[in-house]
């Protein structure tokens, strides 16, 4: 960090506003079709996702108007709440538990508008995202070390997009799962060929096919009739009863709360051209929040549905013993049943293809995320074909291996894992970004206010604490009960408690560390922007 630099009189780094190429911001006024703003690597970037707000002045439109050139970043995202690790989770919970941990669909929802929110807000305001300010403001070991744990997290989101493929393939043609995991292959380059006919018609032809999915459970959801009741209570009465409730928790929320979306929310913002002035920044944040709750909210209802679907069918008193022991073990493989009622024969085949979708649709966002992720720690830039297929194959790996050793059973608990792995490293996202949006030296005046910073810490913590509490008990609880000799769970013991404490100190330091690095850069006075008539 070269371009670092003590200011005078403190101990502050500050950037200049070099740094990074400069802001993505436009002025407010005298913008000419034909200006040239400075480019940073992430502006280019953005540019493929949407060329055609670097015209008009946007404090010249319509209300309306200006709120539809926001809307698309908080639906791609929102994607990432549908994805097969979603429905996976959900489908285990309605059946293990029935209506009890809907609780946890409610909270995980409020808590990804709250923090997708404040990562829109981090984007705008600062003309950086997520990756860029952590590569800025760390030293370099933390720094590598957030982004292999990045990385990861990709990866880890990119398995139950993987297994999800691999079970529509199945469903729709009876291939073996692990041929189906190999298959996925060639959908990345299916995906790749239909990115040549635009970003936009791509993203709303799967949106249209993961609706189709909605739609089944909706329609099911009216035909079971799951009790209003067991549906209310189970979303504002936090129960964790019965065995692996916590765990199962704790899944659903690792499919909910994804580390990755946070730096992806932040980056695709910047695809939006937000005047220089008080009023474009807050105007844009305003129109980004409204967008993300008409988005997750539309994701909450469809994730609802299905473990009210799940919950409905399973705990029913007449199912018959054939549905009770699908029940049993229930995965995105054998799933198709609960639609029945509704589809009949079909519901096989319409089941598939939007599994099929939903698959694709998520790979979108981790595209896109491991992108915005390498450009922003490594300032490294790589072809979107080239991460694709990467990322595809380090995911494909331990997806390979699970199915052909476990088959569809062990393919289904690999994604419950991996939602654990996201749920395990939200804490390295979340916390920078907690730090960066309530900091004057990242923000300026347009850092969280006092109750912001409140509610989110206090989510953010609980989310922490509850990982941290699970994560103890669960390995304290094996060590008790299982089968291996004395000197194994010794070793085992030596090597995972050293982990266990590594982590909790990671957490603390990020948490506790102070920020040096002055990224926010005073913009130009305009009062004129600020008095345009809308």
């Amino acid at each position: 960090m070269g371009s670092l630099h003590q200011q005078q009189g403190g101990d502050v780094a500050v950037i200049p506003q070099s740094w990074g190429g400069g802001s993505n911001r436009i002025a407010a006024l005298n913008v000419e079709p034909d200006t040239t703003t400075p480019q940073s690597f992430s502006d280019n970037n953005s540019k493929r996702f949407n060329d055609k707000h670097d015209g008009p002045n946007h404090d010249q439109k319509p209300g309306w108007r200006k709120f539809l050139s926001f809307i698309g970043p908080g639906f791609l995202v929102s994607l990432a709440y549908l994805d097969p690790g979603n429905l996976e989770t959900d489908l285990q919970a309605g059946a293990s538990h029935g209506y009890e941990l809907l609780w946890v669909v409610l909270i995980g929802l409020v808590f990804a508008l709250i923090i997708q929110s404040l990562a829109a807000n981090l984007g705008v305001s600062t003309g950086k995202h997520l990756s860029e300010l952590c590569k800025a403001e760390y030293p370099r070991m933390v720094k590598y070390c957030l982004w292999i744990l990045a990385e990861i997290a990709v990866i880890a989101a990119d398995i139950p997009e993987v297994i999800g493929t691999a079970f529509g393939l199945n469903i729709l043609f009876n291939i073996p799962v692990w041929v189906g995991v190999l298959l996925t292959g060639l959908s990345t380059l299916l995906l790749l060929g239909l990115q040549r006919y635009g970003v936009r018609k791509l993203e709303m032809l799967i949106a249209v096919l993961v609706f189709v999915m909605a739609g089944c459970f909706f329609g099911e959801m009216s035909y079971v009739k799951p009790p209003a009741s067991g549906v209310v209570k189970g979303m504002f009465v936090p129960k964790l009863n019965g065995q692996g409730a916590t765990g199962d928790a704790i899944a659903l929320l690792g499919a909910l709360v994804m580390p990755h979306n946070l730096f992806l929310h932040s980056a695709l913002v910047l695809s939006r051209k937000v005047p220089n002035s008080v009023r474009g920044v807050n105007d844009a944040c305003r129109y980004f929040l409204i967008e993300s709750g008409i988005a997750l909210f539309v994701a909450f209802l469809i994730n609802v549905a299905v473990v009210s679907v799940s919950a409905a069918v399973c705990t029913a008193d007449n199912i018959s013993s054939a549905n009770q022991k699908r029940c049993n073990d229930l995965n995105l493989n054998s799933a198709s049943f609960l639609l029945q009622n509704v589809l009949g024969k079909s519901s096989k085949a319409l089941y598939a293809v939007a599994l099929l979708a939903s698959g694709q649709s998520s790979t979108i966002t981790g595209t896109y995320a491991g992108q915005f992720i390498m450009q922003g720690f490594l300032n490294l830039k790589m072809k979107k074909w080239v991460r694709n297929i990467m990322t595809r194959c380090i995911a494909i790996t331990p997806s390979l291996v699970v199915s052909i050793i476990g088959g569809s059973q062990g393919a289904g608990r690999l994604i419950i894992i991996a939602s654990m792995i996201l749920s395990f490293e939200l804490p390295f996202a979340l916390i920078p970004l907690l730090k960066f949006s309530s900091s004057s030296t990242k923000m300026g005046p347009y850092k969280n206010s006092i109750i912001i910073i409140v509610i989110s810490w206090i989510l953010g913590i609980g989310i922490i604490g509850i990982n941290v509490y699970y994560l103890i008990t669960s390995f304290v609880d094996w060590l008790i009960h299982n089968d291996v000799p004395k000197v194994g769970n010794v070793f085992i013991g030596i090597i995972v408690f050293p982990l266990m404490a590594i982590y909790i100190i990671a957490v603390i330091y990020l948490t506790f560390r102070k920020d040096i690095v002055v990224t926010y850069v005073e913009p130009q006075k305009d009062e004129a922007a600020d008095t345009q008539v809308v």
